[in-house]
């Protein structure tokens, strides 16, 4: 019975959010409409979720996500564990996020069973495209995960990790940007 509440609250109500939007074009309109409907049928949500095309949100009802947060293009990520987005996260293009992980039983992975652990994506942390992120992992405030990255292990606030296994490659610099939208850009160019 829990199933099919979790299922007709949560999962079916996502799935046809990100079906009807799928065919909207990827914008900033479009990001914000998809991650405001979205927002109805996670644990929690805070304001300003943008989601672009082809995200996979599962098991939404564990899924909890702080403010000024985007999900990029075909992102997969599986919360039954406990899946915890802090405020302004960046997830690029194909991020695979999961709280489960297959068990090794009697020779075989298939039916082995599984293991949930939650995973905590700390405030201010960008995960670059394709990287991957395992069950039970804590990502820190402030991070780098380099593009197709695979982080097994915690990763401390402030670092900028990549590999397979991730590992640490030093420490986040504060930057200089001189563009922070589409006008600055075309107005740099005409300089």
């Amino acid at each position: 019975m829990l199933e099919l509440k979790l299922q007709l609250r949560y999962n079916l109500p996502m799935w046809f959010v990100l079906l009807i939007t799928s065919w909207l074009p990827d914008n900033k309109l479009i990001f914000k409409l998809r991650g405001w409907l979205a927002g109805f049928f996670m644990k929690k949500c805070g304001k300003n979720l943008q989601l672009g095309k082809d995200v996979t949100l599962l098991n939404p009802f564990n899924l909890e996500i702080g403010d000024n947060v985007y999900l990029a293009k075909g992102g997969w990520y599986n919360a039954l564990g406990g899946l915890v987005f802090e405020d302004e996260i960046l997830c690029a293009p194909y991020v695979v996020i999961s709280t489960m992980q297959h068990v090794y039983k009697n020779d075989s992975f298939r039916f082995g069973g599984s293991t949930a652990a939650k995973v905590v994506i700390g405030k201010g942390s960008w995960l670059a495209s394709h990287c991957s992120v395992k069950c039970g992992v804590t990502i820190g405030k402030s991070c780098l995960v380099a593009a197709n990255a695979s982080v097994v292990r915690d990763v401390e606030d402030r670092s900028i990790v990549g590999g397979v296994p991730a590992k640490f490659i030093k420490e986040v610099e504060e930057g200089k940007a001189s563009i922070y939208n589409k006008i600055d850009l075309l107005n740099n160019g005409k300089q």
